[in-house]
């Protein structure tokens, strides 16, 4: 597509820009295509390294974008597993790097930006389809009727089988994309283009039901109905976008109410994960595995027990309490607050709660929709997943973190112009 070429810039500012575009297209795929694309843009920009656009690397901004690995490393003094937490530093050091690189590079991100977020959508989209295709494939191979595609099988994790990639990480991608092709279609001025941000929109939607996050889905609904029109519009559009938008998630809802399965992951099992099941259950709840990690952090609340140590503890108070689909599958406490308390300590939760206040006040200084659904996402699906110790989740958090600080629009809103 012509909006996604760059014919302008110098030789160094088109490898720049094609490498970012090509690791935005390959978040939804297996992480050895991100990490491959990521160490070559690293090298590039070694190679082209110019001390008079080099930005300053020890600040404050950078020290909060890159605390997260600060805290991994401090921890693992005492920890009481150095293996696995060393296994950490691995999983972490892109949370190091990358606002090293955009210090590093002359390329230009705020200029390419738009750019660069539209061919992410586009992939997110194509991907969408893609995955559709793929379930109504299998439903005709087997005789299935349309309908069973709302079924369990094809939804949530299941529904990403074919890109191997877990449901929740893929939805936060997909939401930034949604985000962004709404906030593209309100500024639009040609009548195709916005019928074709539109049917993205559409497709993305569609994705996000189907993929059943609750921790995404539920914030993405209510970024759409409020942080939208706060950023973008004014007035009367503003009032008659917020009633429409409203009257459709109204509708949508009532739709996947109706719908059994998706009835069930949104409500029963939502229910079901904030209930304590108790001892000796076949399917333990998110809750009770909470209730283990809160167990183990009032045995050592203020400095945990280090980087690493988060499996191998619950592991065993699993065995201890009989959560047996915990210990079975080697489950985690599915919650980031949590997980930081229990491994790094009350200074470590506090430091990662400091980051998030730092995100948002960065993104609501620059008037950034993007910047701010991001915080918010992260905000949200901490309290339901361990984000950061899964690769994907990784780095969804380091690279956007430091795309967004670095490509300060400096205008009101998202200040979106053709790509």
């Amino acid at each position: 597509m012509k909006r996604l070429l760059l014919k302008e810039g110098s030789t160094a500012t088109k490898i720049s820009y094609y490498h970012l575009l090509a690791f935005l297209a390959s978040l939804p795929f297996n992480f050895f295509y991100s990490h491959l694309i990521l160490i070559s843009f690293c090298l590039h920009t070694l190679i082209q390294l110019n001390k008079k656009d080099v930005k300053p690397i020890f600040t404050r901004s950078n020290l909060a974008l890159q605390s997260v690995f600060f805290v991994t490393m401090l921890s693992t003094i005492y920890s009481v597993s150095r293996p696995q937490a060393f296994d950490e530093w691995g999983r972490h050091l892109t949370v190091l790097l990358l606002p090293v690189l955009f210090c590093l590079t002359s390329f230009d991100v705020r200029k390419y930006r738009q750019q660069l977020l539209f061919g992410f959508s586009l992939v997110c989209t194509a991907v969408i389809i893609y995955l559709y295709l793929d379930a109504l494939h299998n439903i005709r191979y087997y005789g299935l009727p349309v309908s069973y595609l709302f079924s369990s099988a094809f939804t949530n994790h299941n529904f990403t089988l074919p890109i191997d990639i877990h449901a929740t990480f893929f939805s936060l991608q997909v939401a930034i994309a949604l985000i962004f092709m709404l906030a593209l279609m309100l500024k639009e001025q040609h009548k195709k283009w916005r019928l074709f941000h539109i049917f993205c929109a559409c497709v993305l939607l569609a994705g996000l039901v189907q993929l059943s996050s609750k921790s995404v889905f539920v914030p993405t609904i209510v970024i759409i109905n409020l942080a939208v029109p706060v950023f973008l519009l004014k007035d009367k559009k503003r009032l008659r976008f917020i009633a429409a938008t409203a009257s459709l998630s109204i509708i949508a809802v009532a739709g996947m109410f109706a719908i059994k399965s998706l009835r069930t992951r949104y409500v029963s099992a939502f229910k079901y994960d904030l209930a304590l099941t108790g001892y000796n259950q076949r399917f333990d709840s998110r809750l009770d595995r909470w209730r283990s990690a809160l167990g183990l952090i009032r045995r050592s609340p203020v400095v945990g027990y280090g980087a690493g140590s988060e499996l191998g503890l619950l592991h065993e108070d699993f065995y201890m309490r009989k959560y047996y689909n915990s210990f079975v599958n080697h489950l985690n406490t599915h919650n980031q607050y949590l997980s930081f308390w229990l491994k790094s300590g009350i200074w470590g939760l506090l430091v990662y709660l400091a980051t998030l206040v730092f995100g948002f006040w960065q993104a609501l200084k620059k008037n950034d929709l993007l910047f701010f659904s991001f915080m918010l996402l992260i905000g949200m699906v901490s309290f339901a997943e361990n984000l950061l110790d899964v690769d994907k989740g990784v780095i969804f958090y380091a690279f956007f973190f430091s795309f967004f600080f670095y490509s300060d629009q400096r205008k009101p809103g998202l200040s979106i112009t053709a790509p």
